[in-house]
């Protein structure tokens, strides 16, 4: 079966579980072995996957997973799916996303994208009636290149881009509500969006 173009996927993000779970496993199965093979017995090292099981599920998913959980985030040339909820093209202002991907910076600071490091960072998505909403990305520097890139393809190119920013007037856009520097989650603010 062929993909269509409108749900080509341009950008996926996935929540990190697998990973997560990955690590957890690697680090008691590597204690499982040095305990096992240098230290003890095979049987009494069973003692660490044991406890790598336990504390798994408290630890693994409910501190270090389940924070993250929100972070699932699929960009297609149709809309922006965000967990569950999709976003249609058709609400966020492409052309402010093409112009200032060609300047090089972003919707909220003036640090230039391609300076922003591979850590977790809101990204400001523009919509067209003047607000912008964050979603929170682990690598937000390659997410705004594959969307930027595609704000500027879907508005014509680089030439028509300027052209229409020149001409064009849209409201600056500004976050949907202040988050208060403690908030780890970006869900509230989608709730606006999505409804």
């Amino acid at each position: 079966m062929a993909m269509t173009d409108k749900r080509r996927v341009l950008y996926r993000q996935g929540t990190g579980f697998w990973r997560m779970t990955a690590k957890w496993a690697l680090v008691f199965g590597a204690l499982y072995l040095l305990d096992g093979g240098l230290l003890r017995s095979w049987g009494d090292a069973l003692v660490w996957p044991l406890i790598g099981i336990l504390l798994w599920v408290p630890f693994g998913i409910g501190v270090v997973w389940y924070p993250k959980k929100d972070q699932r985030v699929e960009l297609t040339t149709s809309e922006l799916r965000v967990r569950r909820k999709a976003l249609p093209m058709e609400k966020v202002n492409l052309l402010h996303v093409a112009r200032l991907w060609l300047e090089g910076r972003s919707t909220v600071d003036d640090q230039p994208v391609r300076e922003w490091t591979r850590s977790d960072r809101v990204v400001w998505v523009p919509l067209r009636d003047g607000r912008a909403f964050g979603v929170e990305f682990r690598d937000p520097a390659a997410f705004a290149k594959v969307f930027g890139s595609f704000a500027v393809a879907a508005c014509g190119g680089p030439d028509i881009v300027r052209a229409r920013a020149a001409a064009e007037t849209y409201p600056d856009p500004l976050p949907m509500r202040p988050r208060p520097a403690a908030d780890a989650g970006s869900w509230a603010d989608l709730l606006d969006v999505f409804n």
